[in-house]
């Protein structure tokens, strides 16, 4: 299970407080969406979840199958089973997918046979629809943003984390690429069955393909409300203030 309680968060040599009074429960084997407007701190929840030195947890707590993360550098969080699909994956010259990925798997202690890991590569990288090539290549060197997106989700199914955040999964991605990355997906979390997903996004579209248990639109560092996948539906056709607007209207009534 995880777990974020009353988080409050502030931008490092700053007093700006980005999330405040966050809370938020995740199951095994759930599937969560947050949605939101522009700087409301969605990729900044990722961030601070991964450990992105630019923010300072002020209080609350992150826990992860009872283990507090707050103090754990970023290498130790992912070692307790936690993937960020990034929205904007960076370029690592100098080092190949390849080579990131099987350091990885042994610094896990979960070493595998080289035959089997390449095996296992070539397969994942005809499912996401990437030239065999990237296996060799410098992390996403010369590829373009959809193709660095299926690079992510090619760490993803070789790694097997237990808890996968999806920073805006869709952005950078045409319908064909969303389709297929949705697609390896949907089969990770199939065979995983108790692999728990946070997905941060601003539209619907992404939750057509990956379906969410529970969909929570956040505003000014909290939630201020959960619903399922009709409540993505309602904010995509009349927006965020549209739905603020009944809620509030609601409350009169």
């Amino acid at each position: 299970m995880f777990v974020i309680d009353k988080l409050n968060v502030k931008v490092k040599d700053s007093s700006k407080e980005i999330l405040k009074d966050f809370s938020l429960t995740i199951k095994d084997g759930e599937i969560h969406a947050i949605m939101g407007p522009n700087g409301v701190g969605k990729s900044t929840l990722s961030k601070v979840i991964m450990a992105h030195p630019d923010y300072v947890i002020n209080s609350g707590t992150i826990t992860y199958n009872e283990d507090t993360l707050n103090n754990l550098t970023t290498d130790e969080i992912a070692r307790k089973g936690v993937y960020l699909l990034m929205q904007d994956p960076s370029i690592i010259d100098g080092v190949s997918n390849s080579e990131a990925l099987r350091t990885a798997i042994k610094e896990r202690g979960s070493d595998t046979n080289l035959y089997t890991f390449i095996t296992k590569m070539k397969k994942e990288l005809d499912s996401l629809k990437l030239p065999k090539e990237v296996m060799h290549r410098s992390i996403n060197k010369g590829l373009s943003g959809g193709e660095r997106k299926k690079n992510e989700v090619l760490g993803l199914k070789v790694l097997t984390p237990s808890f996968i955040i999806l920073d805006e999964l869709d952005s950078g991605l045409d319908v064909d690429s969303l389709k297929v990355v949705a697609k390896n997906i949907n089969e990770y979390l199939k065979e995983n069955k108790n692999t728990s997903v946070l997905i941060i996004t601003h539209y619907s579209r992404v939750l057509d393909l990956i379906k969410p248990d529970y969909v929570h639109q956040m505003e000014k560092g909290k939630i201020i409300k959960t619903g399922d996948i009709s409540l993505a539906k309602e904010i995509e056709k009349i927006g965020y203030n549209g739905v603020n607007e009944i809620e509030m209207n609601k409350d009169y009534e």
